[in-house]
């Protein structure tokens, strides 16, 4: 029977599964001119100029070569966005912007797009012929709190997600989400702030699981933890003062919430979850990376749920 949060009692929550030769910069491969028996000037290898200043040298086709997720002049921005392409965020350069850059402005905040004003310099420092804005696409599509739930229900299992808070570290996020993906879980949490997106970096680290795995954005950490919870789902933060992770019951629906590495889970995540859980450490480090961390959570209670 679903749990009465407002009993008192210690009885968990059920879930209800109805609920809706050459050098990489095209350079010569080492000497210049034909073997010879001494070493002369022409047996001195060829530098680019910009090597010795410590630079890293570009083939020169690609040194005006965007990002491959960046979107770059106003109409490419503005079709994304009707299009309703995701975007990771937009970036502005302050100051006063034309109606057209406005209302592209206007366009991405009714999408839900992060929006930043930046100095120019910032701007020309990504792409010159920027026009004043530069977006980031993703590069996958994120999903829904509702389509997490669904593809709980499709598979005829209980709820199993992880949540995250302030996780900026592309890398990071790809191999969450990879470990994830291998635990059985059927999908992770992102704020839409203060997060990494679905950007090259991070579907590279996940290593092809952004295929499988629901991402869902969300606009409130805290608002998407108490609708969790209302769906039946026990929420667990890891924290270091928590109880420990291998003596906790992890049976059921489960969510798992992992902070970044520092600030850990921030108090209001924490004071919004039901209990905090601690991986026990042996030696004189008393942290792991938040993606290692992860890792150990999702397969505990992966164990648990399916021992």
């Amino acid at each position: 029977m679903p749990y009465d949060r407002f009993s008192g009692g210690e009885e968990r929550r059920g879930y209800h599964g109805n609920h809706n030769g050459k050098r990489p910069d095209g350079g010569p491969s080492g000497w210049t001119g034909t073997a010879q028996r001494n070493y002369g000037a022409s047996r001195r290898p060829t530098v680019d100029p910009k090597r010795r200043m410590g630079e890293e040298a570009l083939p020169r086709e690609r040194e005006n070569e965007a990002p491959e997720n960046l979107l770059v002049g106003r109409n490419p921005i503005r079709e994304a966005l009707r299009a309703g392409r995701p975007l990771e965020k937009l970036l502005v350069m302050k100051g006063d912007l034309s109606g057209a850059a406005r209302d592209i402005v206007r366009m991405a905040k009714d999408a839900g797009v992060v929006v930043q004003e930046v100095e120019r310099v910032r701007l020309d420092q990504v792409y010159p012929n920027h026009q004043g804005l530069l977006a980031y696409a993703s590069s996958a599509s994120y999903s829904t709190l509702d389509e997490i739930f669904a593809c709980a229900g499709e598979r005829g299992e209980a709820p199993f997600l992880i949540l995250l808070d302030g996780i900026t570290d592309p890398h990071n996020l790809g191999a969450i989400i990879r470990s994830a993906e291998c635990a059985g879980a059927h999908g992770v949490v992102i704020p839409e702030r203060r997060s990494a997106g679905l950007n090259p970096a991070c579907v590279k680290a996940a290593a092809g699981a952004v295929e499988y795995m629901k991402v869902a954005r969300v606009s409130n950490l805290c608002r998407a933890i108490e609708e969790i919870k209302e769906r039946g789902v026990w929420v667990y933060a890891a924290d270091m003062d928590g109880e420990n992770v291998y003596e906790a019951d992890l049976t059921g629906a489960v969510a798992i919430v992992i902070g970044a590495e520092g600030e850990g889970v921030s108090q209001l995540v924490l004071k919004n979850c039901d209990k905090t859980l601690s991986i026990p450490m042996k030696g004189h480090i008393n942290s792991l990376n938040a993606s290692v961390a992860a890792g150990i959570m999702l397969f505990q209670a992966s164990r648990a749920r399916n021992g």
